[in-house]
C-alpha cells in the first residue's frame, strides 16, 4: 500500500513539474515611483530623499523574495527639474542613483527634453535601465527616436515594459530642442508594437509605464488624454497594467471606482481599473512607493493587495506619519558630495523682498501674479523693454518675503530660457495679443504680462495702455519674452524667426538674480 501511494505522489509531482510555467500560480511584486523632478536629496523636514527610499526598496524586495515573488521596479518619468541642486548637476545624482536603487525600466517624461538632447543622451549612458518611449517619432527616419520596450526576466516570468510619452510635449518641452520629433498618439503606437512583441517574445505579463497623467473618467480637459483614454482605446488584454505619471497625484480609488479625494499618507489605497487595465501612479518627488501585488495563474493576473507607502513623510505636527526609514549609508555617501557641490553654488542671499510672492501652480496658470510681475521687470529691464510677457507654467515656485538667494531663484526659473525681445509695430502687436491672450486657466501657457493694460471681448484684443502711456497702433514697442515662449513652447506663436525678434545670452534666472541685487529690497507694490 505505502509502495502504491508512494508511486501515485512521484506522479502527481512530476505531472505539476511538466506543467508548462504559464500555467503555475506565481507572483509579482511590481514596485513604483514617478516624477522625481530633482529630489535625490531629502527636504528641510528630512522627508523622502533617494537614500531612504532605498532603504525601503531593499526591505520591500527582501520580504517579496522572502514569498517567492519576482520583483520589478519601475518609474513613470520625470527625472529632470525641480530643485536646483540637481539642475546645476543635470541630475547626474538623480539617474545614477536610480541605477545604485535599481530601476529596470522607465518612461521618457516631458522634463526630459528641458536640456539639449546631448544632456538626454548623458543621461542615457549614466543609467543601468533603459529610458523608455514608443511614441516619439524621429521625423527624418519615420522610426522611434528611443527605445521603445524592454524584455525583462524576472524569474521565471517574462515581462514586456513598453514606455509613452505625453504628446503634450510637443507643446510644452523646448521647440528648438525637440523640432525633429513628432509625438504620435500612444494607443497608434502601442496596439501594433504589443501585437508584435506578444509574436515574437510570449510575454507573460505586459506593462506600460507612461508620463501621461491620470484623468478621471478620461475627463482630461486642456491636457493631452491620459492613461484612461489609453486603456479605453486598447482592446481588451493588450496591456495588463499602467504605471504613469505626469499629473503627480497618488491614484487611489473607492469601491465604487471613484477617486479617494480624502486619501492622505498612511491611508489603505486601490488602484484604478480601466478595460481590463489597472493604473496606478504614486504622486511625486519619491513621497511614496507604490506596491502592487499579482497573482498570476493560467495567464490571469489578480490584483492581491496594493498600498502607497509614504517615505519618511510628516504629519501637520512635524511627526513622521509612520516608523521613519534609516538613509541607505552607501547611497547616502554617494550622494553626499553632489549636495554639497550644488549648496555651495547656491549659497548666500542675494537681496530681499518685502512680501510673499505666490508662485504656485494653482495661482500662476490662473490669475495675474505679483511674482510675474518681478519677473516681467527683470527681464524688460534686462532688454529695455517697454513691456513683458511670460506664460504662467514658467513660473515653478514661490518666493517668500525676506532674504533671497540664488537658489530661490532658480526653483522659481530651473529651465535656463534665454530673455530675449521682439519689437512689435502697434497693428501686429495686437494680432499677437489675440492669440497669446486667449489661453485659458489652468494651462501652462495661461498668459502673464505687467506694463500693459488690455480688455478682451468677443476674443478681441484692445491694448489701452503700454507702460503707463497711451497706446499708439502706429507707434513700434519693445516686448520682453523668452527664448522657450518665442519659439512656439507652450503653444505660443513662434517669432524667434522674426527679423526684429533678438535672443540675449542671459538666462531668466540670471536676470531675476541681477534685477533683486540691483534693487534689494525689492518693494513689491512698487513693481
Amino acid at each position: 500500500m505505502r509502495i502504491i501511494i508512494s508511486v501515485l505522489l512521484l506522479s502527481f509531482l512530476a505531472a505539476c513539474q511538466l506543467l508548462p510555467i504559464s500555467q503555475k500560480e506565481q507572483y509579482l511584486t511590481v514596485l513604483h515611483t514617478n516624477d522625481h523632478h530633482g529630489r535625490f536629496w531629502h527636504n528641510e523636514d528630512g522627508e523622502y530623499g533617494m537614500a531612504a527610499r532605498k532603504t525601503l526598496i531593499d526591505q520591500l524586495r527582501h520580504e517579496a523574495t522572502q514569498q517567492g515573488h519576482n520583483v520589478i521596479l519601475l518609474s513613470g518619468g520625470d527625472i529632470n527639474t525641480g530643485v536646483p541642486e540637481s539642475d546645476l548637476q543635470i541630475a547626474e545624482p538623480d539617474f545614477k542613483g536610480m541605477s545604485l536603487i535599481g530601476y529596470d525600466a522607465m518612461a521618457i517624461g516631458n522634463h526630459e527634453f528641458d536640456n539639449p538632447l546631448s544632456v538626454l543622451d548623458q543621461q542615457i549612458a549614466w543609467s543601468n535601465f533603459p529610458l523608455l518611449s514608443a511614441n516619439i517619432i524621429d521625423k527624418k527616419t519615420n522610426q522611434p527616436a528611443y527605445q521603445s520596450y524592454a524584455i525583462i526576466q524576472k524569474g521565471t516570468l517574462k515581462i514586456a515594459v513598453v514606455g509613452l510619452t505625453t504628446t503634450d510635449t510637443a507643446k510644452i518641452a523646448n521647440p528648438q530642442y525637440i523640432g525633429h520629433l513628432d509625438f504620435v498618439t500612444p494607443s497608434v503606437a502601442t496596439k501594433p508594437l504589443v501585437d508584435k512583441i506578444k509574436s515574437k517574445y510570449n510575454p507573460d505579463v505586459v506593462i506600460a509605464v507612461t508620463h501621461m497623467g491620470h484623468y478621471h473618467n478620461a475627463s482630461h480637459g486642456i491636457n493631452a488624454p491620459g492613461d484612461v483614454t489609453l486603456a479605453r482605446a486598447l482592446k481588451p488584454n493588450t496591456l495588463d497594467m499602467i504605471i504613469g505619471g505626469h499629473s503627480q497625484e497618488p491614484i487611489c480609488m473607492d469601491k465604487q471606482g471613484n477617486p479617494d479625494t480624502k486619501f492622505k499618507a498612511g491611508k489603505a489605497c486601490w488602484p484604478d481599473k480601466q478595460n481590463g487595465i489597472w493604473i496606478m501612479q504614486a504622486h511625486e518627488w519619491g513621497k511614496y512607493v507604490g506596491k502592487a501585488v499579482f497573482k498570476i495563474s493560467n495567464g490571469d493576473k489578480a490584483l492581491v493587495s496594493y498600498e502607497l507607502i509614504p517615505v519618511n513623510l510628516k504629519n501637520e505636527h512635524g511627526h513622521f506619519i509612520s516608523e521613519e526609514i534609516a538613509k541607505d549609508e552607501a547611497l547616502y555617501n554617494f550622494l553626499l558630495p553632489y549636495q554639497e557641490q550644488g549648496a555651495l553654488k547656491l549659497a548666500g542671499s542675494v537681496g530681499s523682498v518685502d512680501q510673499y510672492l505666490d508662485g504656485k501652480r494653482n495661482t500662476v496658470r490662473f490669475e495675474q501674479s505679483l511674482l510675474a510681475d518681478l519677473i516681467i521687470n527683470a527681464q524688460a529691464e534686462a532688454v529695455g523693454a517697454d513691456f513683458g510677457i511670460i506664460s504662467g507654467g514658467g513660473i515653478r515656485a514661490s518666493i517668500k518675503e525676506g532674504e533671497v538667494s540664488y537658489k530661490d531663484i532658480l526653483k522659481v526659473h530651473p529651465f535656463k530660457n534665454r530673455v530675449a525681445y521682439i519689437d512689435w509695430r502697434g497693428q501686429d502687436l495686437v494680432q499677437y495679443l489675440n492669440v497669446v491672450a486667449s489661453f485659458p486657466p489652468d494651462a501652462g501657457a495661461y498668459l502673464q504680462y505687467h506694463k500693459i493694460d488690455f480688455t478682451i471681448n468677443n476674443g478681441a484684443v484692445t491694448v489701452k495702455t503700454i507702460n503707463n502711456k497711451p497706446f499708439d497702433v502706429n507707434k513700434t514697442y519693445r516686448m520682453s519674452i523668452n527664448s522657450y515662449n518665442a519659439s512656439g513652447g507652450d503653444g505660443y506663436p513662434v517669432i524667434s524667426n522674426y527679423k526684429n525678434y533678438q535672443s540675449t545670452d542671459v538666462t531668466d534666472a540670471q536676470a531675476l538674480r541681477i534685477y533683486i541685487e540691483k534693487h534689494s529690497p525689492v518693494k513689491v507694490e512698487q513693481l
